[in-house]
């Protein structure tokens, strides 16, 4: 298992790490399995959507904003229950297939690391496991 360091820079956003878990993947040695993307927080997730235009990202940002408010009334002290809730909607982990050495990803795919209690500097774990006859 490998750590891989986020550094995010505002309160929410979505880091495209497609590069970095391909890397993870290429340094592993492995050609057919699956690699495991885990974020190790409360307030954070990882996603698989397009990563051609930008204005995804922000589209989901916004639309997890208008439904989930940051001041909506909620009993947690810390003030950051809608990361808490941003955070086990999304998920925390996905696992992406690999063959030939290679993510299996489709043509607009990339994974991104959400940022919803930033900004801080996070890790997400990444596990590559071959297949059994690989």
């Amino acid at each position: 298992m490998r750590t891989v360091t986020v550094k995010t820079d505002r309160r929410e956003q979505m880091i495209d790490v497609t590069s970095q878990v391909r890397k993870e993947v290429a340094d592993s040695g492995v050609k057919s399995g699956i690699v495991i993307c885990f974020a190790a927080h409360t307030t954070a997730a990882v996603t698989i959507n397009e990563n051609a235009d930008p204005d995804v990202t922000r589209d989901i940002l916004h639309k997890l904003n208008k439904e989930i408010p940051k001041d909506e009334g909620y009993h947690h002290g810390e003030g950051n229950s809608d990361s808490h809730i941003k955070s086990s909607l999304v998920g925390a982990s996905e696992i992406v297939l690999i063959e030939d050495g290679r993510l299996v990803l489709g043509r607009w795919q990339g994974i991104y690391f959400c940022e919803f209690d930033g900004p801080r500097q996070r890790e997400m774990l990444v596990k590559v496991i071959p297949c059994a006859d690989d």
